[in-house]
């Protein structure tokens, strides 16, 4: 898979998905369960690939670190 998540991309990405996985483990609300969602965020960061970037023709990765 061609990288195409830069740095910063991937801090923002690392933070939304804490948080929304915090929201699952903190919260009494029934709607807690959307926060299971915070792990498609940490998986996309961790990877630095996103899918949904690769159908849309989209990268925030500077283009000499694309390989």
């Amino acid at each position: 898979m061609q990288k195409n998540v830069g740095s910063a991309d991937k801090m923002v990405r690392i933070v939304i998905g804490l948080g929304l996985l915090g929201f699952a483990l903190l919260s009494d609300s029934p709607a807690r369960w959307w926060g299971l969602v915070g792990f498609v965020p940490l998986l996309t960061a961790m990877l630095g690939s996103c899918p949904l970037y690769s159908i849309l023709g989209m990268s925030t990765c500077p283009v000499s670190a694309r390989k």
